[in-house]
């Protein structure tokens, strides 16, 4: 049917109710929503498990010699192979002549050789000063698809290749994390609630020993927090398919703990419930064992992301550029002032009246960033968003490309495509976007260790 002559109606009208009515099918009832996650659970296991072995288990590849001197170890290839030759000890690869591949595990075992006999003017390992913990990152921003858990999983692995050894904290009970990492999570006991709770039994314990030395009753502490108590950061620590990187996974209950925090905060109001993750990775000594610590969070400004965000020292916020994005994003800023300074109010009240010094929370750097950008479509937005927030941004702009595309839709970080898959030029572009990320945010990171080292210094 046409209108009036001028070309076909447009695809919404002229709708036969009656038609739609029996396209529609019967009512739906909750059980449909069950069938409908078992599908999906079936579809999404077997859809992460492309990239993963035939036995489900995920393993990392090997990296070429080409790929070891040009991104991982600063030698030239000759002087690599000689070195091999002359070390039979060393780890070897596998392959013929100019062809040899290597484990991750080797390359970091080369790192080491080269660190101790290598010239004394090439950086083998990545620089990190003795005594001081780990830097905490946290990837934020409470709008969805801005590449939040892509841009935290590939800085992850870009340290890991860098030489650092990291740990990964999914707190997204959506669990994108978990599966790129090939994380397994059975319950939310292997997730960070174990962690939240257990900081809240000990502030109870403490409250109920202050309760009765006054002769007050006590707070009930039931079955989970009982549990909580027992469970240690370590115990919820996993390995991963990278050698150096390991995981605090996510799966669906971890969203309890959004409904449950308050609870715990409403029955004890002196929690300091934004302080539970710091003193979970702080006060049972996971800093000192880590290099860095990257935390990925839910899209929205709930309790688990402001833990995240207190326990950070860096704060990442990727966003889209589109009017959109930079509005949403904007509002993400109003609102961690809104959230942060109202907690500073509330405390430094009471230590005003209790005689105590004044907290504050405070971030070694705040960085936007710009994902999936599209040069030929976008420079002009982004170049608003950059004069917005200035000095809070990065400067470069990470580009999307059909190898991060391919990547994603394999559950795999581009780090773990095999560059033979791509021409050259195709796998070293897609690689720049991220390697070029990481160069921002490390000289950030190394910004902030170097000012913690002269402070310290100054301190003793």
């Amino acid at each position: 049917m046409t209108s009036s002559g001028k070309g076909p109606l447009p695809p919404y009208s002229n709708i036969d109710p009656a038609r739609a009515a029996a396209k529609l099918g019967p009512p739906i009832d909750t059980v449909r929503f069950a069938k409908a996650a078992a599908f999906a659970a079936k579809g999404r296991e077997d859809l992460a498990k492309r990239g993963y072995a035939p036995d489900g288990a995920k393993r990392l590849r090997r990296f070429s010699t080409w790929e070891v001197c040009r991104y991982l170890i600063p030698v030239a290839p000759a002087h690599l192979r000689r070195v091999l030759k002359a070390h039979p000890d060393l780890p070897q690869g596998i392959g013929e002549g100019n062809s040899k591949w290597f484990t991750l595990a080797e390359v970091l075992a080369l790192r080491d050789h080269f660190a101790a006999e290598g010239a004394a003017d090439r950086e083998y390992r990545p620089w990190r000063p003795e005594g001081l913990d780990a830097k905490i990152v946290a990837v934020a921003n409470f709008k969805g698809g801005v590449g939040k858990t892509s841009t935290c999983a590939h800085l992850a692995m870009s340290a890991a290749l860098d030489g650092y050894k990291v740990l990964v904290i999914d707190l997204d009970s959506q669990g994108s994390m978990t599966s790129i990492m090939g994380g397994k999570v059975d319950d939310e006991w292997m997730t960070a609630f174990p962690l939240l709770a257990k900081d809240y039994a000990r502030a109870v314990e403490a409250e109920n020993r202050v309760r009765e030395a006054g002769g007050r009753a006590p707070i009930p502490l039931d079955e989970t927090l009982r549990a909580a108590s027992g469970i240690a950061a370590r115990d919820v620590i996993q390995p991963t398919h990278w050698p150096n990187i390991d995981l605090i996974g996510a799966q669906l209950n971890l969203y309890w703990a959004e409904f449950q925090v308050p609870v715990w905060r409403m029955a004890l109001r002196s929690w300091p419930l934004w302080d539970a993750l710091t003193n979970a990775l702080g006060g049972e000594g996971i800093l000192g064992e880590y290099d860095l610590v990257f935390l990925d969070t839910p899209p929205a400004l709930g309790y688990l992301t402001i833990n995240a965000l207190a326990a950070s020292d860096i704060l990442l916020v990727p966003l889209g550029a589109s009017f959109l994005e930079f509005d949403s994003t904007g509002r993400f800023f109003d609102m961690l002032y809104s959230t942060f300074a109202s907690i500073e109010d509330g405390e430094n009240a009471a230590r005003r009246r209790d005689d105590l010094p004044e907290m504050r929370f405070e971030w070694d750097a705040v960085r936007a960033i710009i994902t999936r950008f599209d040069a030929g479509q976008q420079a002009d937005l982004a170049n608003v968003v950059q004069a917005y927030f200035g000095d809070l941004m990065t400067a470069y702009r990470q580009e999307f490309t059909a190898m991060i595309g391919q990547a994603g839709e394999q559950v795999n970080g581009i780090y773990e495509a095999d560059y033979r898959e791509f021409n050259r030029e195709t796998y070293v572009r897609g690689r720049e976007t991220f390697d070029r990320t990481w160069a921002e945010v490390k000289e950030v990171i190394l910004g902030a260790w170097w000012r913690d080292q002269k402070m310290e210094a100054n301190d003793g």
